[in-house]
C-alpha cells in the first residue's frame, strides 16, 4: 500500500492545467478547499464534484492514477466516516448496544467522506501538474506578502518543494528495498497486520537511513552552490500568466461566491 503513493510525483504530459501558471493552479486549489467547508447543501457538493471531474479530465492524468493515490489513505477516510456515522440526533435507522446510526449520522458520514477524498484529489492534481520548482516559485510568489512580518516564504516554500520531490524517490528506494527482501523470502502481503508491520521493520529502519544519507548530500550541494536563501536570486524561467490564467480566476470565484450564497441562504431558512 505505502508503494501506492502518487503524492508530489510530477505527471507529465501536455495539457491545459499543465500549462496554466502554478500561482493559477495554488489559488485555485486554496479555494477550492475552502469552498468545500462553506456548506454541505448537496447541489452545491454537486456542483464541486462536476468542477473536480472536469479538472481532472483537462489534466489528462489518468483516473486509474489518481485512484491509487486515494489507497494509503483509504482506511483513514473510513475510519473518519466511522467516527461521524454514529451521531445522536436524527431518526434512528439501527440501535446495538451503545452503539446507534441514525439517518443524520449517515448524511454526516457521507458528506465526511466525500470532503476528504474531493480534497485529496483536488490536492493531488495540483502536484501531478505542477513541476517542484514551478511550485516552490508560485508558493513564493502568492505568499511573498508575509515577508513583511519575518515570516521567511522563501525557506517554507524551499522545505515543502524538497519534501514534495523527496516522496517519489523514497518511494522507488522503498520498491527497492522490498524487492531485495522479497528475493530473500520475505512476505509483505501475508498474515495479519501485526505480521506485515514486523516483515517490514527489516525495510523501514534502511530506508530511513537512505534518506538521512540523501538529506545530507543534498545539503552538501546547496552549500557547494553558495546556497543562502532567496535573498538577491533570480529565476531562470520566471512564471507568467496569459488569458488562460485570467480565465481560471473568474471560474474560481464565481465557484467561490457560488458557495457562499448558498450557505447564506442556507442559513437564513
Amino acid at each position: 500500500m505505502i508503494r501506492d503513493i502518487t503524492l508530489g510525483q510530477y505527471y507529465d504530459t501536455d495539457s491545459v492545467i499543465h500549462r496554466l501558471d502554478a500561482r493559477t493552479k495554488l489559488f485555485g486549489t486554496f479555494m477550492f478547499l475552502i469552498a468545500l467547508f462553506l456548506t454541505k447543501n448537496p447541489i452545491y457538493y454537486s456542483i464541486l464534484i462536476f468542477l473536480l471531474i472536469v479538472y481532472i479530465y483537462m489534466s489528462r492524468v489518468p483516473v486509474s492514477y489518481m485512484l491509487r493515490g486515494l489507497k494509503p489513505v483509504f482506511f483513514l477516510i473510513l475510519f473518519s466516516m466511522a467516527l461521524n456515522l454514529f451521531k445522536k440526533n436524527g431518526t434512528v435507522i439501527c440501535e446495538w448496544w451503545v452503539f446507534r446510526i441514525t439517518d443524520y449520522g449517515v448524511e454526516n458520514a457521507l458528506f465526511v467522506g466525500a470532503r476528504m477524498v474531493m480534497m485529496i484529489l483536488g490536492a493531488s492534481v495540483l502536484t501531478y501538474t505542477t513541476l517542484p520548482t514551478d511550485l516552490t516559485d508560485g508558493l513564493e510568489a502568492q505568499f511573498h506578502w508575509m515577508e513583511r512580518f519575518q515570516v521567511p516564504v522563501h525557506d517554507i516554500a524551499m522545505m515543502m518543494s524538497i519534501a514534495l520531490r523527496f516522496i517519489p524517490v523514497l518511494v522507488e528506494e522503498l520498491n527497492r528495498l522490498m524487492k531485495a527482501q522479497m528475493s530473500r523470502g520475505a512476505e509483505f502481503e501475508e498474515g495479519n497486520l501485526i505480521e506485515r508491520l514486523k516483515a517490514m521493520l527489516p525495510v523501514i529502519v534502511p530506508l530511513f537511513v537512505a534518506a538521512a544519507r540523501r538529506a545530507e548530500d543534498l545539503a552538501i550541494a546547496m552549500e557547494a552552490r553558495c546556497y543562502h536563501g532567496g535573498v538577491g536570486r533570480t529565476k531562470m524561467f520566471p512564471l507568467k500568466r496569459g488569458w488562460k490564467d485570467y480565465l481560471a480566476y473568474v471560474i474560481i470565484w464565481l465557484m467561490f461566491l457560488g458557495g457562499f450564497v448558498v450557505m447564506i441562504k442556507a442559513y437564513s431558512l
